[in-house]
């Protein structure tokens, strides 16, 4: 499968997400659902890792790779406890879109920090992600 088939299952699955989760915050603090899902993701990736056998490849990982990794870990743990407040206040349909923005964050810093090129078709598409997060969320 190539990239794009990856992305769109992504995309599928954080549609589920925002429904389940919706469902899930409503009768419980969001910090705790916040746990109670990322400890479902840690036990289910890895047992992927394990099935897979690569498991055995983290001793092989150097400290750059796992300080970004880290890094990583801790802006995901942050958007999550954000994401699953904004959900119980909010309806998921308007929730959605704005965390959506994240696209939009995303062309601009991989344009400042990775060097990616910023093309007029990444602007106008930023652009119209912003519109519509705009939009849907005064709806």
């Amino acid at each position: 499968m190539n990239w794009i088939l990856w992305a769109l299952l992504s995309a599928l699955f954080a549609a589920a997400t925002a429904i389940l989760a919706k469902v899930g915050v409503a009768h419980v603090d969001s910090n705790l659902a916040t746990a109670v899902r990322t400890t479902v993701v840690v036990v289910f990736a890895w047992a992927i890792a394990v099935a897979l056998g690569k498991h055995n490849e983290f001793r092989e990982l150097d400290g750059r790779t796992l300080l970004f990794l880290g890094l990583s870990g801790l802006a995901t743990g942050l958007s999550w406890l954000c994401y699953f407040r904004a959900l119980q206040l909010g309806q998921a349909s308007r929730v959605a879109p704005l965390d959506k923005l994240s696209v939009v964050l995303v062309i601009i810093f991989a344009a400042i920090f990775l060097g990616e090129k910023l093309t007029p078709m990444a602007i106008l598409g930023g652009v119209l992600i912003t519109a519509g997060a705009i939009v849907m969320t005064l709806a």
